[in-house]
């Protein structure tokens, strides 16, 4: 039985550890399989993507996930474009865009967004990024890196550092590792803390500490995940100028970490990994990004075929 089948992804709170480890499995498959059967997977779907805010991987990885296994992608990228700048409703741009295909991506700057177009669209909606809630297939492809290169996620110790107020992978990525026997250290500055309202649920299923000193877990850390500094979600910009470039992992910080710990990244970074870390051993965020593309096109293998692939 599929259990993705025609269906909505709008948070990684509707898995569970089973439906991970199956997207993993078909992600193998994937990543496996001979280019002219995995093409074979979509023939004749399209993809409709509607990015109400900027995007380069997420965007991208998508179009690259649907090509590679025979679909096709169209949508807006730039909502300047669209007929959003003549007052158009997001539900009459969703029910049109579902009319023009056969799985929706949405990435849209407020709260609730993916869960409202869910409710319009006539077709299954995956969440892309919505507002500061979460970024779903972010997790997914998350965890799968780790997985793979870790070999492993129960019993690993992971340190995810940077803007975890605002930043909404991280919300998705601590939802998705409560299915998991982990240790999680959250290390921040003190004004972007976690927002407590946010992890009432997490909070049941997954113990973490809290902290501003980057250096308190270094040496134990198996995994280390930087988040960037958001600027565009700062209210105030003196506020974000108090808290930009607080941590930057360098070569005298790599020093002090595990030899076989790895650094991942959702990018886009700024300056909060140098790129002196870009070609040592531990830097994965670029391994990390093309799984991206295959963990997405797992998931859309599954979404749009009843019977898997």
């Amino acid at each position: 039985m599929n259990d993705f089948y025609n269906k909505d992804l709008i948070s990684i709170k509707d898995y569970n550890r089973d439906q991970f480890e199956k997207i993993f499995e078909y992600t193998e498959k994937i990543m496996n399989m001979d280019p002219t059967k995995r093409r074979e997977i979509c023939k004749g779907k399209t993809l409709s993507y509607l990015f109400y805010e900027p995007s380069t991987r997420t965007r991208l990885s998508f179009e690259s996930a649907i090509a590679s296994i025979g679909g096709n992608s169209l949508g807006i990228s730039d909502i300047s474009s669209s007929s959003a700048q003549k007052g158009e409703s997001l539900a009459d741009t969703v029910k049109i865009m579902s009319i023009y295909s056969d799985v929706l991506v949405l990435r849209h700057p407020l709260d609730g967004s993916s869960r409202f177009a869910s409710e319009i669209s006539s077709k299954p909606v995956i969440n892309a990024g919505s507002g500061t809630e979460e970024h779903p297939t972010q997790a997914i492809q998350d965890l799968f890196t780790i997985k793979k290169e870790k070999k492993k996620i129960d019993g690993l110790k992971i340190g995810i550092i940077g803007d975890l107020k605002y930043g909404r992978t991280v919300y998705s990525l601590l939802s998705g590792l409560g299915n998991y026997d982990v240790e999680v250290h959250l290390i921040s500055p003190e004004s972007l803390r976690i927002r407590s309202d946010s992890i009432y649920e997490i909070r049941k299923k997954l113990s973490f500490t809290e902290s501003t000193d980057l250096e308190e877990h270094i040496e134990d850390l198996d995994v280390i995940y930087v988040t960037r500094i958001q600027k565009e979600r700062f209210p105030d910009e003196e506020e974000y100028l108090k808290v930009k470039g607080s941590y930057v992992i360098g070569l005298d910080l790599l020093q002090k970490m595990k030899d076989d710990s790895i650094i991942l990244h959702p990018l886009p970074r700024l300056d909060e990994i140098s790129t002196d870390i870009d070609n040592t051993k531990n830097a994965k965020y670029f391994q990390q990004a093309e799984y991206g593309k295959h963990t997405r096109a797992a998931l859309l293998g599954l979404t749009l075929n009843e019977n898997g692939f």
